[in-house]
């Protein structure tokens, strides 16, 4: 038993470790492999706790990618699970910035280092707007969901307003939303 639970906790680790080196970009990047990774290719998670665990992992402070590879490991296998998804998701950016940063003087003037790097930002680019489509295709599911994307969208881009403040109050109408549906459902079965 405790030999099949490490070699879930080392297959867990090494999905985490492989999206975490082999993704340049950051937490949004990230989302696309994890999905593959999680959902279709282990099927550790059914597509729809997926993008829950991304919607909760976007609400709470950090980065995405922790918070999520966090939230997964936890779900998957608990304390343990969480510590060794997190590990495999920090551990190849670690090791990459150290060794970056010990050979950086050496490198910073070479042009083919600097062109590489400025080819790689347009992947970057397609691999977060991959992330944005595939929740898109969940989140937006009827009217209210489309008008709190626009006004989102709206005061993110018109007014600057914190992205923070964005998901709390829109959170809280979702709660009220909620809430509103099941009184009104509960009167009608009454």
């Amino acid at each position: 038993m405790l030999r099949g639970r490490l070699s879930f906790f080392v297959k867990m680790f090494m999905a985490f470790f492989k999206i975490g080196a082999f993704t340049l970009g950051g937490g949004y990047a990230m989302i696309p492999l994890m999905k593959v990774e999680m959902v279709e290719k282990n099927k550790w998670l059914k597509e729809e706790e997926f993008l829950d665990i991304i919607a909760v992992s976007q609400s709470v402070p950090g980065a995405v990618a922790i918070n999520t590879s966090v939230y997964i490991g936890y779900k998957l296998g608990g304390l343990t699970g969480a510590l060794f998804a997190l590990f495999g998701t920090i551990l190849p950016s670690f090791l990459t910035i150290l060794f970056i940063a010990y050979f950086y003087r050496e490198v910073r003037e070479i042009t083919y280092f600097n062109k590489a790097l400025k080819g790689v930002y347009p992947s970057i680019f397609i691999l977060i707007l991959s992330a944005a489509f595939s929740l898109w295709k969940k989140a937006l599911k009827d009217y209210p969901s489309y008008v709190i994307f626009i006004m989102s969208l709206s005061l993110l881009t018109f007014v600057n307003v914190y992205p923070g403040i964005l998901i709390l109050v829109f959170g809280l109408i979702g709660v009220f939303r909620g809430l509103y549906k099941d009184a009104k459902r509960m009167k009608k079965n009454a």
